[in-house]
């Protein structure tokens, strides 16, 4: 597919480009899976494809344009491929048969009554598939459908317990659960033709359980459980624990045969003694024999380092391995696993971890008994970040690696483990950003001496038309998390590159609490939000102040969300607040007592705050941005929706309320419909116009406009003083 050269890489740009999913290649690894998405602002409409991509050529062609199909998986060792469709009348959801060598016949396996997504599929025999998804499931198992609900004459909600709400949903009596079953192809009474594949009758394998997968939005489930031939390894929260107060989870094994069985029984809890945090990534070995995750040492802390976990026989009771860890729980290797899967030859462990600011892929050789066989990983990427990774084709050992980074959207490449350092580029979405007008010239880094001393580091993104010599305003912007990083990877959210292009020198920094510099430096924040993290920021902007010849640090203007709000909010009470023209808070914490308490997620704000807040008063009291509230001076937008349970709609309004009876110029965005992020395209162009124009304002850039020549959306409401023909109406 050509994607056309723009002339500016402007918010519209960024989010009317093609989105295209990571890609998975045949068994013959001759052709790539995908799905790509692209949104029109002249249409105000989206297209959404499945689409194949030729390897030996780079072509690639649709396989289907409705925009209801969805997950789409090869089938088999052929060419035929499996998607889901749920159907918008009545809730149900088809499972659609193509094939890529014919696109133009589709059939129906079957249906079932509801939604149901995450779709996973594994081979059992000739013609025959188990298969796995998830759905919101009844309180007596049954596949939930919302469009054959019983409405109430009340919208009323009565609770008795945490959680009530989490992310942007209120908690329901239906839960997320797992369903299994059998893809079989018939046998064609013409010999010369193909059988056709028919679905049967979906199990709750986790009906009776008490137990939820997959768990904790926004994460999609997808690397919540998996399939094999010999059954299901899930992880859950623990049903011993509250979840709005635990991050302990526990990772079961169901034991099939059939994958049609009615009964299944209790799952298996695979035990890991010393490990009682959070779960993720549970994968089969390719026999299906053994199983590797990932696993947290600590309830109630979500940042924790994971530890690779490898049951060798999950048919036997035994202690598992854990990787890299000594007897006294300290780790020989220094960085926190991301998602963890094995080798097709199942002689290896894949892993994602970042490091230095990127997410890397690296390799951990097994020895016969299935532990590792180095004291650390063996790096095999190093730029960039990798989004998933899977076997270049069926037998080979190569591998066939998804991957994003500042200036490009999606890149394929292959990957050979044991020369690493030979890529093979299959695809650039945008041609390594020179479809947007971008380099690699553009990105740069720099590092400077933080709290303690602590060597700080930050990314560097200039504009495409930095010319040595010129001088360009600061842009600061503070990552969320707090526990989190300015990764070297695109994003549609904050992208770098869009507020460089405003021409700013735009500075990511990855102050103490970062992730991927090593777990120490990530804990360091433990009951330090105001302390360590802020003089590290503060430290920084004098060393770009003397070290970044041109980068104008006296037209400095700074933007965050979420922890990066907090820190907006928190600058504005400090001194450094005095040296930006302009801050941007986005969905961030006016005051760590009552925002910190309105949260969902109850164990983050006492694990960071050392404790509940009538134990650790003076901690959540020492950190709070509202005790700074009279030294609030310098101009500030706030954005806050009013789906975001993470961080409620008080925060912000609450810090624009002070904002405004102090008179420091100020404005509020708000998105009824949008949570702690703004997905929506429509609404993300407006959230970039106004942050940006505000921005562009105080560092006294030109305004951006849309393609219709306005500068954004228009004030609406609020008191406004009298006009002068007013006064002399003597109104």
């Amino acid at each position: 597919m050509t994607v056309k050269t723009v002339p500016k890489f402007t918010p519209e740009v960024l989010l009317s480009a093609p989105r295209r999913s990571a890609g998975t290649p045949s068994a013959d690894g001759k052709l790539v899976l995908y799905t790509q998405s692209v949104y029109s602002f002249e249409s105000h409409s989206k297209t959404s494809e499945i689409r194949i991509l030729d390897i030996s050529n780079g072509t690639s062609k649709v396989i289907t344009s409705d925009l209801k199909a969805a997950g789409p998986k090869w089938l088999g060792d052929g060419h035929d491929i499996l998607w889901l469709k749920e159907s918008s009348e009545n809730g149900n959801t088809s499972f659609i048969i193509g094939n890529a060598d014919d696109t133009g016949k589709t059939y129906v396996a079957g249906t079932v009554p509801g939604s149901v997504g995450n779709l996973k599929i594994h081979h059992l025999e000739q013609g025959k598939f188990a298969v796995a998804v998830t759905g919101k499931a009844n309180p007596d198992g049954s596949l939930f459908n919302p469009k054959g609900a019983t409405s109430s004459h009340s919208t009323g909600k009565l609770y008795d317990s945490l959680y009530i709400r989490h992310w942007d949903d209120w908690v329901t009596q239906q839960k997320n659960a797992i369903f299994t079953t059998v893809l079989q192809q018939s046998t064609p009474k013409v010999t010369d033709r193909r059988g056709k594949y028919s679905l049967f009758g979906l199990t709750n394998i986790l009906n009776n359980t008490g137990l939820e997968c997959p768990f904790d939005p926004p994460s999609d489930g997808v690397s919540q459980f998996d399939i094999s031939s010999t059954g299901i390894v899930f992880c859950a929260k623990s049903p011993h624990v509250n979840p709005a107060t635990h991050t302990k989870c526990e990772t079961y094994l169901v034991p099939l045969k059939t994958f049609l069985e009615l009964d299944v029984g209790p799952p298996k809890h695979l035990n890991t003694p010393g490990l009682h945090g959070a779960v993720t990534s549970p994968v089969f070995s390719p026999d299906g024999k053994h199983v590797a995750f990932l696993q947290m040492p600590q309830d109630g802390y979500e940042a924790d380092r994971n530890i690779i976990v490898l049951f060798n026989d999950v048919s036997r009771t035994q202690e598992p391995a854990l990787f890299f860890r000594n007897a006294d729980g300290s780790s020989t290797w220094d960085r926190s696993p991301s998602s963890v899967n094995w080798a097709a030859d199942g002689k290896s462990l894949l892993i994602t971890a970042g490091d230095k600011g990127r997410e890397c892929l690296w390799q951990i050789p097994l020895t016969s008994s299935l532990t590792a066989s180095e004291q650390q990983p063996v790096q095999l990427t190093s730029k960039g970040a990798v989004v998933d990774f899977t076997p270049a084709a069926a037998d080979s050992n190569k591998l066939f690696v998804s991957s994003t980074s500042f200036i490009d959207n999606s890149t394929y490449s292959i990957i050979d483990p044991a020369k690493p350092e030979d890529i093979t580029r299959v695809s650039s979405l945008s041609e390594d950003g020179s479809v947007f007008g971008l380099s690699s010239d553009q990105v740069d880094e720099t590092w400077w001496k933080g709290a303690h001393d602590h060597p700080i580091h930050a990314w560097v993104i200039k504009p495409s038309f930095f010319k040595n010599g010129n001088k360009y305003p600061l842009c600061f912007l503070v990552h969320g998390g707090p526990q989190s990083a300015w990764m070297d990877q695109w994003s549609t959210r904050w992208n770098a590159c869009v507020f460089a292009e405003q021409g700013y020198t735009v500075v990511l920094p990855n102050p103490t609490g970062s992730t991927t510099y090593g777990q120490t430096f990530t804990d360091a924040i433990q009951c330090q939000w105001g302390g360590r993290t802020y003089d590290d920021l503060s430290l920084g902007f004098t060393h770009l102040s003397t070290s970044l010849p041109y980068c104008d640090t006296t037209r400095a203007v700074a933007a965050g969300a979420s922890f990066g709000g907090y820190m907006m909010n928190w600058i504005q009470g400090q001194p450094l607040g005095r040296k930006f023209k302009a801050l941007a808070c986005h969905d961030g914490i006016f005051s760590t007592v009552a925002g910190g308490l309105a949260s969902e997620e109850m164990y983050f704000p006492v694990r960071d705050m050392g404790g509940r807040q009538w134990e650790e008063r003076e901690l959540w009291e020492k950190w709070d941005p509202s005790r700074f509230t009279e030294n609030w001076a310098t101009p500030e937008l706030v954005i806050h929706n009013d789906l975001d349970f993470r961080l409620t709609m008080a925060e912000g309004l609450a810090a624009f309320n002070v904002l405004q009876m102090k008179g420091v110029e100020s404005r509020f965005l708000t998105f009824p419909d949008e949570n702690h992020f703004v997905l929506q395209p429509e609404n993300s162009l407006v959230w970039h116009h106004t942050v940006l124009n505000w921005l562009n304002k105080y560092a006294g850039l030109p305004p951006l406009l849309k393609s219709n020549g306005e500068d954004g959306l228009p004030a609406v409401g609020g008191w406004k003083p009298p006009t002068e023909e007013m006064s002399r109406m003597g109104l």
